[in-house]
């Protein structure tokens, strides 16, 4: 099947079909007009790769993943490749969390002084409100 159908069978754009091919995710076969041509396995594959990006995985972590992948959701074989990985994007995640609920708690105390020290409750914050406190 051309790149085309892909896309509409998968529902991915056609840059993004060309991105995973450029990462090595996918490997079509060149016709002899030089159009990409893929198997049915691509649909599949496909299909695993946005379930694994999904779970916040990178195209590098997910081209470790691949030939470790069965079925659609999908199921990954415990190869020592695999869960190091997923072991490393795991501890990233977690560290992402833990700044971001240090951020949140250190914002949530600025504002809890604000509206102390302003007397009053305030409404919420927009994009446009965010403008210099007045001296």
């Amino acid at each position: 099947m051309l790149i085309g159908e892909l896309s509409r069978r998968t529902g991915v754009h056609t840059h993004q079909l060309r991105y995973y091919e450029a990462q090595g995710l996918l490997r079509p076969a060149r016709g002899a007009n030089g159009y990409r041509e893929y198997d049915e396995d691509a649909v599949l594959r496909v299909r695993q790769i946005r379930h694994l990006l999904g779970a916040g995985l990178s195209s590098e972590d997910i081209a470790y993943l691949l030939p470790c992948a069965t079925g659609e959701a999908p199921e990954l074989i415990g190869c020592p490749e695999l869960l190091a990985a997923m072991r490393s994007r795991l501890r990233r995640l977690d560290d992402q969390l833990g700044r971001l609920a240090r951020s949140r708690e250190a914002l949530a105390g600025y504002i809890d002084a604000a509206e102390r020290a302003g007397g009053g409750s305030y409404p919420p914050l927009t994009a446009s409100a965010m403008a210099p406190c007045p001296a």
